[in-house]
């Protein structure tokens, strides 16, 4: 990966969760590469750890914690771990979630006929403990790490929060109505905290990703057996105006100009499209 440009966050402790993910890993690599010292969370060590030692190797300060975003206790664990080791959070990437089979639908509109075929899941087949668990995973996911880590910035100067919501809030996509609706949710989540932190000097933007290929999402648009595009992907692709997914690192330069108190110490609030055109393209 090549940073596209440099800024300095020597002696900055930035915060990662679900940072053993493709996206996140590589975000927290740019993070790295520009003097941050970096704590990888993750619900698996391993994961954590792997990217953390793939930092280190190349001469960069990280680490791996494991730690669950739906579980407070967890969360304090690896706050106080990071703080014992790094000092305190100077900016949280929020990179957790992700979605769940049972609160996806098979198909992408009803027809009637298929109210009488057992093996679809339509509308009203949802399980809400699936939704449950999707929104609370993004949502609150967010909002959790957020409470804890947002302590340690409190009375500190060029601190902010990153969330990372999708290109779901902007526009649902067909199947997914729980974590579309989950997404909007950290959407507008990131606006309500960014004025509720600006008396305290705690910026909070978000980034929105359109489509790109992860380990989440690969058997969903990406054929196994064939290694070609589903038809899925290819609509995707079709109404993405750029013609292609996005590669993890065209989501470096925003994450730094973001998390780049000098470039964007003016700017709160926001959500930041990064999707080759989609949410600007009607369709026709």
């Amino acid at each position: 990966m090549t940073v596209p440009f440099k800024i300095d966050l020597a002696g900055r402790v930035a915060v990662v969760t679900g940072g053993g993910g493709v996206l996140c890993s590589q975000m927290a690599r740019a993070l790295a590469e520009n003097g941050a010292k970096v704590a990888i969370l993750d619900i698996k060590l391993e994961a954590a750890e792997s990217v953390a030692t793939a930092l280190r190797a190349d001469g960069f300060v990280a680490k791996g914690f494991a730690a669950n975003v739906l579980e407070r206790e967890s969360l304090e664990t690896a706050a106080a771990a990071v703080l014992a080791q790094f000092g305190p959070c100077d900016l949280l990437l929020n990179g957790a979630g992700g979605n769940h089979p049972k609160g996806t639908t098979t198909r992408e509109w009803l027809e009637e006929s298929d109210l009488n075929d057992p093996s679809l899941v339509t509308f009203f087949d949802l399980d809400p403990k699936g939704i449950e668990f999707v929104f609370n995973l993004n949502f609150l996911g967010t909002l959790m790490p957020s409470q804890v880590f947002a302590r340690q910035m409190l009375g500190r100067k060029g601190c902010s929060i990153i969330n990372v919501s999708s290109m779901n809030a902007f526009r649902p996509l067909t199947k997914i109505p729980a974590y579309s609706g989950a997404k909007a949710a950290v959407s507008n989540f990131t606006q309500w905290l960014a004025v509720h932190f600006s008396k305290v000097g705690i910026r909070v933007n978000a980034l929105a990703p359109g489509f790109f290929l992860t380990n989440q999402n690969h058997q969903m648009l990406v054929d196994e057996a064939t290694g070609a595009f589903t038809e899925r992907a290819r609509k995707i692709i079709d109404h993405t105006p750029m013609g292609r997914f996005g590669e993890a690192e065209e989501l470096i330069g925003t994450l730094l100009w973001l998390a780049c108190e000098p470039a964007s110490s003016f700017v709160t609030g926001i959500v930041v499209p990064i999707d080759g055109g989609f949410s600007a393209y009607s369709g026709v």
